[in-house]
């Protein structure tokens, strides 16, 4: 079972020391649109063949537009034997309603 955490939890923990890795799985696209600074992009379907850009040890954060997609790539993860993976509950869209009201929502 992958950890579910809300925008603020993620927020906090990006926050905080040795923060975790913000691997962000949605498509160019929605990128363009809007995205995260400190995030990592690799798109959910390059996820499997990028694994060496990502470090099984790091913390990571997966997110997409709501959250369905970054709770697949996590659970991915968890099974190639990752032990730190969390998902953003409601993806970008939460994140920009109660972290940074700032951000365009799609």
């Amino acid at each position: 079972m992958v950890e579910e955490i809300d925008a603020k939890v993620a927020a906090a923990r990006l926050a905080g020391e040795n923060p975790p890795v913000l691997l962000d799985v949605r498509e160019d696209q929605e990128l363009a649109i809007v995205s995260i600074e400190a995030a990592l992009h690799i798109p959910m379907g390059e996820v499997a063949s990028r694994l060496s850009e990502l470090d099984t040890d790091a913390a990571i954060i997966c997110l997409c537009h709501h959250g369905s997609r970054s709770a697949q790539v996590a659970g991915f993860l968890v099974q190639q034997g990752f032990t730190k993976v969390a998902n953003l509950s409601g993806g970008i869209d939460a994140w920009a309603a109660v972290v940074d009201e700032s951000m365009v929502r799609y």
